[in-house]
């Protein structure tokens, strides 16, 4: 191939994007297993993202605010596939329907498991997306995507997190030249928090974390971006974790596209449930960002005319006059450990309700489901349900009127605003028991 000169011409951004910002669709791990499940990746997200950008052009809306849209430029966090690299091309084909350049970061489900070293482990990978490692320059921000999956064939486990030398080398020389005024975004497929638990090896090396940070340090705005996890959370780095910047360091640890791997019962269409096992509904994550660094996120549901941000879990009847021990359970998305979260009954006075760290009742109810079905209900069962990180509890209370009483939770998003759901639940009047001989 003979190589040609040519020019380059600077891009005048559109006029919607000047005023409302640069706009970027994340996927955390589409990890398809099968041409079946690359065909619900096409229905269930691509198409939402296609038909969100829709509803909010038709209202003269920025999409951000209301729905996913196309935006200006993909992510997708690894796992593009779940081994079997031969679905690259029909991946590939359903997320050019976006029409949008889109950036891939590798996964530990993107390995040549037949390489012998590290090097040569993602050779599939290249081939079809290019470099693991990059830079990808926006007037808004700048995009340094890594490869943080340290292959180690022959050993358990056969990968943790990391990077490379020839990686901090890549950072050590491109940083200096970046302004400090605009959004630095980190890109990588394994969390840099430790998820190790009960004394397990270290899910990502703290010497490379904290090698990564202190390159890091001297920028004012910087975001991180992860996956992996199959579930959503927010992590705030400090020192503890060798972050020594002027403010905590945000990761967004990014739901999975596929949710729980592409499981659970199917619907109507015959698109499978997908909840995650913190009981986040799959979907996709946007990025807005602006000049100054600011920038806001946002969870889309999929194919969730709503965008529901707050799923609710409430018993349906309760004993009138019974000890308040029976609660209403508010899984708010994109909850933090700082977030706001408040419910009323009957539109009474607004009470805080409690962060709690246990499972969403809601997904132990499919659980419960899948256990007592004779049959499978779908090709895999939902995941069984793990401790939720941005689950809050509100006690309901039983000495008001029988009947029915509506139940409000509101919650405090930093970026989107308030936020609500409702549901309900019924008070039964029951007369006292006899009492024994």
């Amino acid at each position: 191939m003979q190589c040609r000169d040519f020019a380059l011409r600077k891009e005048t951004p559109p006029p919607r994007r000047i005023q409302h910002g640069l706009k970027v669709v994340v996927f955390g791990d589409p990890q398809p297993k099968s041409t079946v499940d690359v065909g619900y990746y096409e229905r269930d997200i691509i198409e939402s993202v296609m038909h969100d950008s829709a509803v909010a052009m038709d209202h003269g809306l920025p999409s951000f605010y209301f729905r996913g849209g196309a935006g200006d430029v993909g992510l997708s966090l690894g796992d593009i596939v779940n081994d079997d690299l031969s679905l690259y091309p029909a991946m590939t084909a359903a997320t050019t329907r976006l029409g949008v350049p889109w950036l891939h970061v590798a996964g530990n489900h993107d390995l040549d498991f037949d390489a012998a070293r590290d090097e040569d482990s993602l050779r599939t990978f290249r081939r079809y997306f290019g470099p693991d490692t990059y830079a990808w320059e926006e007037d808004e921000a700048t995009f340094i995507v890594l490869d943080d999956v340290v292959y180690r064939p022959g050993q358990k486990p056969a990968y943790v997190g990391g990077l490379r030398e020839a990686q901090f080398a890549f950072l050590a020389a491109y940083l200096p030249t970046l302004p400090k005024d605009r959004l630095l975004v980190v890109s990588a497929h394994i969390p840099f928090f430790d998820a190790a638990r009960g004394g397990a090896p270290e899910t990502f090396r703290a010497a490379d974390r904290a090698r990564l940070f202190g390159l890091l340090g001297e920028f004012p705005h910087v975001l991180l971006l992860s996956a992996h996890s199959h579930t959503q959370r927010h992590v705030l780095h400090g020192a503890a974790d060798g972050w020594h910047g002027a403010k905590p360091l945000h990761e967004y640890n990014v739901g999975a596209a596929c949710g729980a791997y592409w499981s659970g019962s199917q619907d109507a269409a015959g698109i499978p449930d997908a909840t995650m096992a913190d009981g986040t509904p799959n979907g996709y994550a946007t990025l807005l960002v602006r000049a100054g660094g600011q920038y806001a996120l946002a969870w889309h549901p999929a194919r969730d005319i709503n965008d529901t941000q707050i799923a609710l879990h409430a018993p349906k009847v309760l004993r009138q006059g019974a000890y308040p021990a029976f609660a209403v359970y508010a899984n708010v998305f994109m909850g933090r450990d700082d977030t706001r979260v408040e419910y009323r009954i009957d539109a009474g006075d607004w009470k805080p309700m409690a962060k709690v760290l246990q499972p969403d009742p809601r997904l132990l109810a499919e659980n419960v489901a899948d256990d007592a079905a004779v049959t499978l209900r779908g090709y895999d069962r939902s995941p069984e349900a793990e401790p939720s990180q941005h689950l809050w509890r509100g006690a309901l209370p039983t000495g008001l009127a029988s009947g029915e009483h509506a139940i409000e939770v509101r919650a405090f998003d930093p970026w989107r605003g308030e936020q609500r759901a409702k549901t309900q639940y019924r008070l039964e009047h029951r007369p006292s028991e006899p009492t024994q001989p």
